[in-house]
Formats: structure tokens, sequence, C-alpha cells
């Protein structure tokens, strides 16, 4: 089974999430949530957009980004942002590796990206004038690529 890690930090759109989880489901990635979030786990938008996948995911939720940090002690965490200037894809991922993200409308903070905790920021290419990629479909890309340098451990 594929033991990456992906963090949401303070998301706030429910399906964005909901896609996550069922993306995490089929990865066997763990889902992180770090509060404040934006709505309610329970919100039938968030549900909608997992659809059954809630059973068959891992999920953490927690108070703030250090508490989160400290749960994954001996994973490496990879910040994805626009500012950075090194392609995700260069990066030689390991078991245990965590994809940290920002939230939807602001992106991560730079005290986050910029965390101790954190071994490199990374961006996933776009064309030039373009803001950035929508939160749930930067994170499958990110999860993919890295479970694919994994050779899709535990995947069929």
């Amino acid at each position: 089974m594929c033991a990456l890690h992906v963090i949401f930090d303070n998301p706030v759109i429910p399906p964005n999430t909901g896609n996550a989880i069922r993306m995490c489901a089929g990865t066997g990635a763990t889902l992180h949530l770090v509060e404040p979030l934006g709505f309610d786990l329970s919100e039938k938008h968030l549900r909608r957009a997992g659809l059954d996948y809630h059973d068959l995911a891992h999920v953490s939720v927690h108070p703030d980004i250090d508490a989160c940090f400290a749960a994954l002690a001996n994973s490496r965490i990879f910040a994805f942002t626009t500012q950075a200037t090194r392609h995700f894809h260069t990066v030689e991922y390991r078991d245990g590796d965590a994809l940290l993200f920002g939230t939807e409308p602001t992106g991560l903070p730079r005290e986050h990206s910029h965390h101790p905790r954190v071994k490199d920021q990374v961006r996933i290419p776009m064309l030039p004038g373009r803001r950035s990629m929508n939160l749930s479909n930067s994170a499958a890309v990110a999860c993919y690529e890295a479970w694919r340098q994994l050779q899709f451990v535990g995947g069929i």
C-alpha cells in the first residue's frame, strides 16, 4: 500500500476535500487536514464529492501545522507553491513523503512553505499568466507522480 501523505492546510472548499478523499482512497495515501477548516466534515458537498470512499480513506485532522508535522515526524515534507522554481516531478519521492498544499483562495502561507520541517518548495508547471490549479487537481497530479515513482506499490 502507498504510504504517501497529502496535507491540506486550512481547506475551505468542501468539494475539493471530498475529491481528495476519493483520490487518497484510490492511492492509499493519507489525507491530513489542518484546522481551521472552512466547512464541517459532515457537509453534504464534501460527502457528495467523496462519494462512498470516506470509509476507504485515511483522514486525520490536526489543530495546526506544527501538530500535523509532529504526526509526520519521519516524513520529508514538500511544499507546493507557485512561488517555487523547482518542478515537482524532479523530486525523487520516497515512501512516507508528505505533499503540502495551501488553502484554495490564497495558497500556502510563506511561514508554512519555509517551515524548518519542509525539505523543499516545488511547483506544478503551468502556462504563463495562470494563477494556480484547482487544489484537488494539484494534489492528484502530485500524488500520482510520487506513487508512479514508487512503482504504484499496492496498486493493480
